[in-house]
Formats: C-alpha cells, sequence, structure tokens
C-alpha cells in the first residue's frame, strides 16, 4: 500500500511533535517557518488542518504541507 507521493519518515521515538516533524521532514528550513505554516492553517495532519506545532504524532500519521505528503514511520 505503498503512495510514490508520499515520503516515509522514520522517528526512533514513539511519538513527535509537529514543528519538530516538519524539520525532519524538511518540509520547513526552520521552526520560525514551521510556527508561521501551523499558525496559517497551511499544515494537514491526516487530511484535517492542525494549528498545534505541539501535536503528537505517531507512526502512521500523515503530514501534508504545500502539497507534500509526508507518513510517519517507526525506524
Amino acid at each position: 500500500m505503498s503512495n510514490p507521493e508520499i515520503e516515509e519518515v522514520p522517528i526512533r521515538d514513539d511519538m513527535i511533535r509537529l514543528g519538530q516533524l516538519l524539520k525532519l521532514a524538511n518540509l520547513v528550513e526552520d521552526g520560525v517557518e514551521a510556527t508561521e505554516l501551523i499558525k496559517n492553517g497551511l499544515v494537514k495532519v491526516n487530511g484535517e488542518i492542525d494549528e498545534r506545532r505541539g501535536r503528537q504524532l505517531r507512526a502512521g500519521d500523515t503530514v501534508t504541507v504545500n502539497g507534500q505528503t509526508v507518513r510517519i514511520i517507526s525506524a
């Protein structure tokens, strides 16, 4: 069930915060950019806009920014 449009991002722990994931997946340059995108409603988690930078994400969750989607997997 692998979608070539979705990049998989492995995480070591059980969860990762949304702001951290955006940086890890190279969807943003830094935390400031992450905060701006999230605050402006430009980030979707599992298909729904989420404005919480500290939102906890787990393996299987997807995050979409600027038409680019990543899926979290366990490392």
